[in-house]
This record gives C-alpha cells, structure tokens and sequence, in this order.
C-alpha cells in the first residue's frame, strides 16, 4: 500500500475540502452579504459605506461576465485554499523558529515540521466556520491569507538579520490591501508591530525600508480614505458604532466564548494550549509576540462581544493560530492524547458534514424551530426574476423592501432594476438608489422570513398597496418561504438624491 507524505495528506484534505466547497457553492443561491458584495462590484467605487472596497473590486472581472454564483464562488474557494497553504507555511517557519538559534530553548524534539503542518491545516478543514468563508466571499475571507501573509513576513523577520527591501515593499503592499479589505486589519498591523517591538533590532524604526512600507500601504488605502472624505466619513462613523453593539452584558461573553470553541472547533483550542504547555516554556518575547496575530483581534472582538458580535468576525485570528495548533497537536499526537485528538477530529467532521447535508436539503420547517435559517438561500432568485417581470408589467419605478438585508439579493436577482429599502437606517442602498421619487408607484417584495406590515398610513409611506401575485419556494417537498408582491402607489416619503 503507498504511504504518503505529511505534505501529501495536507495536499489531499485540501482537495477533498475544496470539492465540497465547489458542490456546494453551484448548489444553493447567494446569501445576504455575497449579494451585498456582489453588488460591490456592480457597482464600482473607490469605497463603500459597510466595508473598504477590496470585497467587490476583486469580484469585479468575473461579476462583469456571468451571473452564475458557483463561478464567482471560485474566488473565495481560491483563497479558502491559498490560506491553508500559508497555514501550511507559516507552521514550518514557527518550527524552523523555535528549533533555531533565535528561540534561545528547546525544551524537548518535537516531530517533523512536516507533520506539524499537517495537523495545523487538518485543524482548519476540521473547523467549521472557515467552509462558510471558503463558499462564501466576506471581507474576513479576503484578510485570513493577508494576515497570515503579514505572520510570514514577521517570521521572515525573526529568522533573518535583515529585510531587502524587496520585503519591505512586499509587507507595505500586504499592509495595504488588507486595509483595503476590512477595517480591522489594524489588529494585524498591531500584532506586526509588536513583533517588530520585540526584536533585539530596533534600527528598523531608521530604516528608510520601513517607511517606504508605510508610504505604500497608506498609497493603497488612499481611496478609502478619499471616499470617507467626500462622504462626511460615514462609513467609519457607521463602524463604529457597529462595533460597539448594544449594551453590554456578561452573559454575552460567555455565550460568544462557547460559541467560538463550538464553530471553530475545539482541536485549535487544545492544540494551542499544548503549545504552550510543550513548545514555548522559557521562549523568548519574540516567540510569545508572535501569538498576538491571534491574540489581539480575539480579545479586542470577544470584549466587543459583550455588546453583541458575529462569529466570523475572528476567522483571520484562527487561521493565525492553527500554525501554533498544528504543533501543539503533532507534539501531543507523537506522546500522548493520540484518541482525544482522533475523536476531536472526527466529530468535528461530522458536524461539517451535517451542516452542508442541512444547507443542501433546505433546513427543517416545524412548529418547534420557529425559523429556518437556511431558506433564506432558496427562493430569491426566482423571486427576483418574477418582481422584474411584475415590475415592467405594472410600469412600476423599482421594487421595494422594507430591510436592507432583503434588499441584497432583490438588487441582486432583479438588477438592473432599482431597489429602494424602505426604513430609516442609512445604508449603502440609499448612495446606491436613494429613497423613491415622491408619487411614484413601487413594486414590494415581503418575505414570510421577514414579514413586515404593508407601508400605508404613516409619514413615510405609500397611499396605498394592493396585492398582485406570490410566490411559494419548496424544496424535497416541504415549502421553505413565500414571497408576496404588492403594487404600492403614490409614495408620500422622503426623497434622497443618489
């Protein structure tokens, strides 16, 4: 029988992961914000009133050719893919790291630097929040292979006497493109720095590589910086204010802690601990700087939590952390722990097989779960097409929505049709389209997933809404929504300029 390498199996997980990705990214329709940033790159600008612009700039070639959701899937599965292969790498450099001269210890062999990759990558195939990222494109999905690009070249900087500037260039340019992808890619910069700080070299501070770095990544993130400016920096207002959450509870934290072990999987988590437990007593600051790539982001978001936070937003952070994991398992896998870690494995597995086996077949529609979080990924592309079809019919101006997070995939499924979302929070759907022109007729689209009233008789409103047709979406038999579309006319609102 042929026995393949640690890098092989590392190669073969990889494969076998990113088919399911490819099946399933052809399978099931674009979620809230793949439409929302698919539109990004419908609609091109310098930056966004959500997030920098990088999101639907890198979508824009193949958004501008085909509408077809498993081909611009690609692009997410590309760098779900090229951020295992940087976990693979940075793990064999943390190796290299501690066995060298620049760790200063070495408290026991550990084994190959090989095998030690290998457990870092199967601890993120084995994770299931990354296969969300790997389907679908999020600002996080972009910063994880940014932010382990910036982990590499920090080792690169440990592991060697100087950077060329070729390197400077390179991690000015890393810098850059990450600020161009979310706003919280100044952890990243912040756990970067800190390794800098904990270098015995500070000359690097008069280097004048250091400072064409910074020149290059404030050049790169200049339009997001134009585009706040010529827009009252809203976006930036609008974050933080997101970021803040509602108010702050302790139960909160709690819940975001347990959550996080839960969707990212217990095997990072233990394989850190038994790193630290193993591989780093008596490690020099520069070792312990380096677990700030993960670290910094982790705290500062699950602090955050307290007033509410989505479980995604730390995905860079635990791809950061799978390299210091991939040791601490393969340490503990060649003494001890061998059956925790397979069982660990192996049901970690079977969640991720349960969860895509789920999204496939829809979800499950009863009277003990009141909602179906998966038949938001069915329906809107028919019922897109068919609010077009009654909007030209009834010579409506736009379809209408009464939440923003309905109107991504409308604007999506319905372009080039205007969308106008109908409440009192700004968004990025108001720069796009403004609010309706006063005394025009609209198409509504209201979702039984988020059913509102229809919008007569208050201030912003129409004078009346009269029901035209609906739309059931079923699937292997059971009905997942409906949609319902009403002719609303004479709007009486407010009028924003687009």
């Amino acid at each position: 029988m042929r026995q393949y390498s640690p890098s092989s199996w590392a190669v073969i997980s990889i494969c076998i992961a990113a088919l399911v990705h490819f099946v399933l990214g052809f399978a099931i329709e674009f979620s809230v914000d793949e439409a929302h940033y698919a539109l990004y790159a419908q609609h091109l600008a310098w930056s966004y009133f959500d997030h920098p612009p990088l999101v639907g700039w890198i979508q824009w070639p193949l958004v501008a050719i085909t509408s077809s959701e498993g081909i611009i899937r690609l692009i997410p599965e590309f760098l779900w893919i090229l951020s295992c292969y940087l976990v693979y790498q940075v793990t064999l450099e943390i190796h290299h790291l501690i066995q060298g001269r620049n760790a200063g210890y070495l408290t026991s062999t550990l084994p190959s630097q090989n095998t030690c990759g290998l457990m870092a990558v199967l601890a993120i195939v084995a994770a299931p929040i990354p296969h969300v990222l790997a389907v679908g494109l999020l600002p996080d999905t972009l910063l994880a292979p940014l932010s382990l690009g910036l982990m590499l070249m920090a080792l690169r900087w440990l592991n060697q006497d100087r950077f060329s500037t070729r390197d400077w260039i390179f991690t000015g340019t890393l810098l850059g493109l990450s600020g161009l992808s979310k706003y919280t890619a100044v952890f990243s910069a912040f756990a970067l720095l800190l390794v800098f700080l904990s270098s015995p070299r500070k000359a690097w501070i008069n280097t004048a590589g250091f400072w064409l770095a910074a020149i290059i990544a404030l050049l790169c993130i200049s339009p997001v910086l134009y585009w706040n400016w010529v827009n009252d920096w809203i976006s930036f207002k609008y974050q933080i204010a997101h970021g803040a959450g509602s108010t702050w509870l302790w139960r909160r934290l709690a819940a975001y802690i347990g959550i996080q072990v839960l969707v990212y999987g217990p095997l990072l988590a233990l394989g850190a601990y038994l790193f630290i437990k193993y591989c780093i007593h008596g490690a020099k600051l520069s070792i312990w700087a380096l677990l700030g790539f993960f670290a910094i982001p982790f705290a500062i978001f699950a602090t955050l939590a307290g007033g509410g936070g989505l479980p995604h937003w730390t995905s860079p952070a635990w791809f950061c952390l799978a390299p210091f994991a991939g040791i601490g398992l393969a340490k503990a896998w060649s003494t001890q722990h061998r059956r925790l870690i397979q069982i660990l494995f192996v049901s970690q597995l079977a969640l991720c097989a349960i969860g895509f086996t789920y999204v496939l077949s829809g979800g499950i529609n009863s009277a003990i779960i009141k909602s179906n979080p998966i038949a938001d990924l069915y329906g809107w592309k028919l019922a897109g097409q068919k609010a077009a079809e009654l909007t030209r019919a009834s010579k409506a101006n736009g379809i209408a929505v009464q939440n923003w997070t309905l109107g991504s995939r409308a604007a999506w499924y319905a372009k080039p049709t205007p969308v106008f979302v109908l409440d009192q929070r700004q968004d990025q759907f108001d720069l796009w389209f403004g609010k309706p022109p006063q005394g025009t007729n609209i198409l509504l689209i209201n979702w039984s997933g988020m059913s509102f009233a229809p919008p007569v008789g208050n201030k912003d409103s129409f004078e009346r809404c009269e029901p035209l047709d609906s739309l059931e979406i079923r699937r292997f038999g059971q009905i997942l929504s409906k949609f319902d579309f009403s002719l609303c006319s004479n709007w009486q609102g407010s009028e924003l300029a687009r």
